[in-house]
């Protein structure tokens, strides 16, 4: 699970509007960056680049973004510096973001019912892909690197987005109302989760066919996001509402539910370890996969709703 080295630890303090760099092996946070428009949300390392790209979704959350951003900051991994804004402009309220293998970076923005296309070497917008609803807030990427999926949050729906051709190809009709979703590296499911009750939907990534509803165990209340392990062994799901992590086997039938910090939001995996960021009380807990038991925690800023080590 991701055992290259690390020179670093970057968390993207959401609640506090911040960025930080953490020791990679003691966890102390050594320098803070303070200088984004808010709000900072997600995250994405371009590591032959030694540079992240965060978005600035605005000033409120999903739902109640009265000033939605239109940038993408860059912070240079060697400097340690926000170094500049890519303009998504006339797109707004970017989030979720993933780098397809054509080197392009893809960038849900949610209010303009869009997946803006960037070139982060040219540093700038190159086209756009409609999803088909101005709730895409979460996406995917299939594991042959050739569609996307955002999940439409209150529409009920996941958008399959073509990436050759631009083009929303379909849309799929979900029981509820989403929070998340994550496709499996092995390219056959891709795993929406409810926004009203504790359950995922697993669905056929090639039919695009719901297969199984999976009851979230020990998880009183609905969960939010979803994330597969680099291997596709672990699929980690947090609830924001609940406190918990939980962990699902491949085979999606054994699962533990752990209590982590208030607010747990997005997770990352490296040397066996699952490190997640929980915003509610500004703290990263560290989960032992093999012993599927929380090792520790730590502090990290105000309420960090992603990390990454570099």
């Amino acid at each position: 699970m991701n055992a290259f080295p690390a020179r670093g630890l970057i968390a993207v303090d959401k609640m506090g509007g911040k960025v930080l760099f953490l020791d990679p092996d003691s966890y102390a946070t050594t320098l803070v960056l303070d200088d984004f428009e808010r709000n900072p949300h997600e995250l994405f390392i371009a590591h032959e680049r030694a540079t992240a790209y965060i978005p600035i979704f605005g000033n409120g959350v999903h739902g109640r973004n009265p000033k939605p951003g239109h940038v993408l900051s860059v912070v240079d991994l060697v400097s340690r510096k926000h170094t500049g804004d890519i303009d998504l402009s006339p797109y707004i309220a970017p989030h979720g973001l993933h780098r397809a293998p054509d080197g392009l970076l893809y960038v849900t923005c949610e209010n303009s019912g869009a997946v803006a296309i960037v070139d982060i070497a040219a540093q700038k917008v190159v086209g756009a892909i409609e999803t088909g609803s101005t709730n895409s807030h979460r996406m995917a990427l299939s594991a042959d690197g050739l569609r996307l999926f955002t999940e439409n949050e209150e529409d009920a729906s996941i958008s399959v987005l073509d990436i050759k051709t631009r083009k929303l190809v379909k849309q799929i009709a979900t029981p509820h109302q989403l929070a998340g979703i994550a496709a499996s590296p092995d390219g056959k499911w891709l795993v929406a989760v409810s926004d009203n009750e504790p359950v995922i939907f697993l669905i056929d990534a090639s039919t695009h066919e719901p297969v199984r509803t999976i009851p979230l165990q020990d998880v009183p209340k609905a969960a939010q996001i979803a994330r597969f392990s680099p291997d596709g062994e672990i699929l980690l799901v947090t609830s924001v509402q609940s406190g918990t992590a939980t962990l699902l086997d491949a085979s999606f039938t054994h699962l533990v539910t752990l209590d982590v910090g208030r607010q747990p939001m997005d997770g990352i995996f490296r040397n066996g370890r699952i490190f997640v960021a929980c915003q509610g009380n500004g703290s990263v807990h560290v989960i032992d996969v093999a012993k599927r038991q929380v090792e520790r925690s730590f502090a990290a800023g105000t309420g960090c709703e992603t990390l990454g080590f570099f």
